[in-house]
């Protein structure tokens, strides 16, 4: 089984931050594939699905943690241990204040830069899992981010976020056809970037 994880906090009050990129994929991907209605599990949103691939259909575990972003290692390591997914199995979609505006990056394990999503989920876990890079843009000084990533995507953004979650729902059976290693990584970030490209 393939996990892959949606980083954001739960609620209405944060729905359109940009905090929330990552639950806005798992959203995307769960309506490009028909999965069934989100259900409470693993202190998270949980949606069980199919897939289809050329080498045939894979079950996928979409999830969202609602333990609020500092505590989201402990809802995926639920999960995990649940289904006993190994962290090669594992793709986590989260906010990237290091990449411009729409730039999608994917890579394994590494520096966290700050995210406390990624931490903890690192803290649980260990940090060879998948990162899923969405960029957001820096808003110029570290004192500005809090604020920032607790902010709505202006009007003006919509489209390119818009953009960036339908082609990662596009390319998702990329992430499930094949072992994630990195040549896949690379082809799944290919189509991405291919059908979304960031604005100029």
């Amino acid at each position: 089984m393939l996990c892959i994880v949606g980083l954001g906090n739960p609620g209405n009050k944060y729905a359109g931050n940009r905090h929330n990129i990552g639950f806005m994929a798992i959203d995307e991907i769960a309506r490009e594939y028909g999965f069934g209605p989100a259900r409470d599990k693993f202190q998270s949103r949980a949606q069980e699905g199919l897939i289809k691939t050329d080498n045939g259909p894979k079950k996928v575990l979409l999830l969202k943690p609602q333990t609020f972003m500092n505590d989201s290692g402990r809802a995926v390591q639920a999960a995990a241990k649940f289904y006993k997914i190994p962290m090669s199995q594992i793709v986590v979609f989260h906010d990237e204040l290091d990449l411009a505006p729409g730039k999608f990056r994917l890579k394994t394990g590494g520096g966290i830069a700050g995210h406390n999503g990624l931490r903890s989920i690192r803290q649980h876990m260990g940090a060879d899992f998948h990162r899923a890079r969405m960029g957001i843009g820096h808003p110029g000084h570290k004192d500005k981010v809090h604020s920032y990533v607790l902010s709505d995507f202006a009007k003006a953004e919509n489209a390119w976020v818009e953009d960036l979650n339908r082609a990662i729902a596009k390319a998702a059976p990329l992430l499930a056809e094949a072992e994630l290693n990195i040549d896949q990584l690379n082809k799944f970030s290919t189509k991405v970037t291919l059908h979304a490209p960031a604005p100029k």
